[in-house]
Protein backbone atom coordinates (compact mmCIF):
# COMPACT_ATOMS: atom_id res chain seq x y z
CA UNK A 1 0.00 0.00 0.00
CA UNK A 2 1.35 3.42 -0.85
CA UNK A 3 0.55 4.72 2.62
CA UNK A 4 1.81 2.77 5.63
CA UNK A 5 -1.27 2.72 7.85
CA UNK A 6 -2.65 0.24 10.34
CA UNK A 7 -6.15 -0.05 8.97
CA UNK A 8 -7.45 -2.40 11.66
CA UNK A 9 -6.39 -0.04 14.46
CA UNK A 10 -7.49 3.22 12.85
CA UNK A 11 -10.96 2.33 11.57
CA UNK A 12 -13.97 0.59 13.10
CA UNK A 13 -13.99 -2.83 11.48
CA UNK A 14 -16.23 -5.71 12.51
CA UNK A 15 -14.73 -9.17 12.06
CA UNK A 16 -15.98 -11.24 9.14
CA UNK A 17 -15.29 -14.68 7.71
CA UNK A 18 -13.56 -14.76 4.36
CA UNK A 19 -12.56 -11.08 4.02
CA UNK A 20 -10.96 -8.24 6.03
CA UNK A 21 -14.18 -7.14 7.74
CA UNK A 22 -17.39 -5.17 7.72
CA UNK A 23 -17.41 -1.37 7.91
CA UNK A 24 -20.19 1.16 8.22
CA UNK A 25 -20.77 3.60 5.38
CA UNK A 26 -19.29 6.35 7.57
CA UNK A 27 -16.12 4.32 8.19
CA UNK A 28 -15.94 3.56 4.47
CA UNK A 29 -16.16 7.30 3.71
CA UNK A 30 -13.34 7.99 6.19
CA UNK A 31 -11.15 5.31 4.60
CA UNK A 32 -11.86 6.63 1.12
CA UNK A 33 -11.09 10.18 2.27
CA UNK A 34 -7.92 9.38 4.20
CA UNK A 35 -6.28 6.56 2.22
CA UNK A 36 -5.22 7.64 -1.26
CA UNK A 37 -5.46 4.16 -2.82
CA UNK A 38 -8.72 3.12 -1.13
CA UNK A 39 -11.31 2.29 -3.78
CA UNK A 40 -15.09 1.96 -3.59
CA UNK A 41 -16.52 -0.79 -5.78
CA UNK A 42 -20.28 -0.56 -6.31
CA UNK A 43 -21.30 -4.14 -7.12
CA UNK A 44 -25.01 -3.47 -7.66
CA UNK A 45 -26.64 -3.87 -11.06
CA UNK A 46 -26.69 -1.39 -13.92
CA UNK A 47 -30.43 -0.97 -13.28
CA UNK A 48 -29.74 0.04 -9.67
CA UNK A 49 -27.07 2.53 -10.71
CA UNK A 50 -29.46 4.08 -13.24
CA UNK A 51 -32.65 4.17 -11.18
CA UNK A 52 -31.53 4.39 -7.55
CA UNK A 53 -28.35 6.48 -7.82
CA UNK A 54 -25.00 5.93 -6.21
CA UNK A 55 -22.25 7.30 -3.99
CA UNK A 56 -20.79 10.62 -5.12
CA UNK A 57 -17.07 10.76 -4.32
CA UNK A 58 -16.24 13.89 -6.33
CA UNK A 59 -15.55 16.01 -3.24
CA UNK A 60 -12.67 13.68 -2.36
CA UNK A 61 -11.42 13.45 -5.95
CA UNK A 62 -12.55 9.89 -6.58
CA UNK A 63 -15.25 7.94 -8.37
CA UNK A 64 -16.62 4.52 -7.50
CA UNK A 65 -15.89 1.59 -9.78
CA UNK A 66 -19.14 0.06 -11.00
CA UNK A 67 -18.85 -3.68 -11.65
CA UNK A 68 -21.90 -5.92 -11.32
CA UNK A 69 -21.45 -8.89 -8.98
CA UNK A 70 -24.66 -10.39 -10.35
CA UNK A 71 -25.64 -9.54 -13.90
CA UNK A 72 -29.04 -7.97 -14.45
CA UNK A 73 -31.65 -9.26 -15.29
CA UNK A 74 -30.67 -12.94 -14.77
CA UNK A 75 -28.95 -12.14 -11.44
CA UNK A 76 -26.34 -14.79 -12.14
CA UNK A 77 -22.95 -14.17 -10.54
CA UNK A 78 -20.60 -12.75 -13.14
CA UNK A 79 -17.82 -15.36 -13.52
CA UNK A 80 -15.51 -12.59 -14.76
CA UNK A 81 -16.04 -10.27 -11.77
CA UNK A 82 -12.58 -10.85 -10.27
CA UNK A 83 -10.85 -10.37 -13.63
CA UNK A 84 -12.83 -7.20 -14.35
CA UNK A 85 -11.92 -5.68 -11.00
CA UNK A 86 -8.28 -6.78 -11.34
CA UNK A 87 -8.10 -4.79 -14.61
CA UNK A 88 -8.80 -1.63 -12.60
CA UNK A 89 -6.91 -2.44 -9.40
CA UNK A 90 -3.71 -4.43 -9.85
CA UNK A 91 -2.20 -3.79 -6.39
CA UNK A 92 -3.33 -6.45 -3.94
CA UNK A 93 -2.58 -4.49 -0.78
CA UNK A 94 -4.92 -1.51 -1.16
CA UNK A 95 -8.30 -1.19 0.58
CA UNK A 96 -11.22 -2.30 -1.58
CA UNK A 97 -14.61 -1.30 -0.18
CA UNK A 98 -17.47 -3.32 -1.69
CA UNK A 99 -20.95 -1.77 -1.72
CA UNK A 100 -24.33 -3.16 -2.76
CA UNK A 101 -27.92 -2.37 -1.78
CA UNK A 102 -27.84 -3.78 1.75
CA UNK A 103 -24.59 -5.69 2.26
CA UNK A 104 -25.10 -9.27 1.02
CA UNK A 105 -23.76 -9.15 -2.54
CA UNK A 106 -20.89 -6.93 -1.44
CA UNK A 107 -19.87 -9.46 1.23
CA UNK A 108 -19.76 -12.16 -1.45
CA UNK A 109 -17.68 -9.91 -3.70
CA UNK A 110 -15.26 -9.13 -0.83
CA UNK A 111 -14.89 -12.87 -0.21
CA UNK A 112 -14.15 -13.52 -3.89
CA UNK A 113 -11.52 -10.79 -4.07
CA UNK A 114 -9.89 -12.01 -0.86
CA UNK A 115 -9.72 -15.52 -2.32
CA UNK A 116 -8.04 -13.97 -5.39
CA UNK A 117 -5.25 -12.63 -3.19
CA UNK A 118 -6.40 -9.11 -2.32
CA UNK A 119 -5.56 -8.40 1.32
CA UNK A 120 -7.85 -5.54 2.39
CA UNK A 121 -11.33 -6.33 1.07
CA UNK A 122 -14.14 -4.80 3.09
CA UNK A 123 -17.90 -5.02 2.97
CA UNK A 124 -19.90 -1.82 3.51
CA UNK A 125 -22.25 -3.74 5.76
CA UNK A 126 -25.48 -1.76 5.43
CA UNK A 127 -24.91 -0.94 1.78
CA UNK A 128 -26.23 1.98 -0.19
CA UNK A 129 -29.89 1.73 0.87
CA UNK A 130 -29.80 -0.43 4.00
CA UNK A 131 -32.63 -2.33 5.61
CA UNK A 132 -36.34 -1.78 5.11
CA UNK A 133 -37.90 0.86 7.37
CA UNK A 134 -41.28 0.54 9.09
CA UNK A 135 -43.05 1.62 5.89
CA UNK A 136 -41.24 -1.03 3.82
CA UNK A 137 -38.87 1.41 2.09
CA UNK A 138 -35.09 1.47 1.88
CA UNK A 139 -32.76 4.45 2.19
CA UNK A 140 -33.88 5.97 5.48
CA UNK A 141 -33.15 3.41 8.22
CA UNK A 142 -29.52 2.55 7.44
CA UNK A 143 -26.95 2.64 4.67
CA UNK A 144 -24.96 5.22 2.72
CA UNK A 145 -28.00 7.41 1.96
CA UNK A 146 -29.41 7.27 5.50
CA UNK A 147 -26.01 8.19 6.93
CA UNK A 148 -26.16 11.44 4.93
CA UNK A 149 -23.13 10.68 2.78
CA UNK A 150 -22.88 12.27 -0.67
CA UNK A 151 -24.81 10.57 -3.44
CA UNK A 152 -26.36 11.45 -6.75
CA UNK A 153 -28.96 10.16 -9.14
CA UNK A 154 -28.40 10.46 -12.87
Amino acid sequence: MSQAIDISARYEIAPANGYAGDVSPTSAWRMLSEIADATLIDVRTAAEWAYVGGPDLRTIGKAPLTIEWQTFPSMQIDPDFVAKLAQHVAARDVPLLMLCRSGARSAAAATAMTAAGYRWCFNVASGFEGILDAAGHRGSASGWKADGLPWSQK
